[in-house]
């Protein structure tokens, strides 16, 4: 499991006092990013990549701005041209925030079609 540490700002909580929850959504973003990043995949190189085709969120309990809070992002399965990740954000007492659940189909460039998960793709992400 990858945990990435996320710095609340003044701004991400709104008028009620929590964070907001499209607020959280960027959250999971950037948990996303830096899970691909952190196993050496960049999206803006090469002809594949991968895009987010379906996205499911519970929002479980409020963050606010003083609460220390992580996203936690984990492959859940992959398959012939998707890959399933479960993303969780959670507080330093084990709370948990927001829980979401990412597919994501490959994509060619070149052709601007799908396409299959190569190899060396996958062994990036074991």
């Amino acid at each position: 499991m990858h945990t990435l540490p996320i710095q609340l700002r003044f701004n991400d909580v709104d008028a009620m006092g929590h964070v907001n929850n499209a607020v959280i959504m960027e959250f999971f973003d950037l948990g996303k990013a830096r899970f691909f990043s952190d196993r050496g995949i960049h999206a803006e190189e090469g002809d594949f990549t991968v895009m987010v085709v379906h996205v499911e969120v519970d929002f479980r309990s409020q963050i606010h701005m003083n609460d220390e809070i992580a996203v936690e992002t984990e492959l859940e399965r992959i398959g012939n041209k998707s890959l399933h990740i479960l993303q969780r954000v959670v507080k330093s007492d084990g709370t948990l925030c927001a829980e979401c659940r990412t597919v994501m189909a490959g994509y060619c460039r070149s052709t601007s079609t799908s396409a299959p998960i190569p190899d060396d793709f996958r062994h990036l992400l074991s």
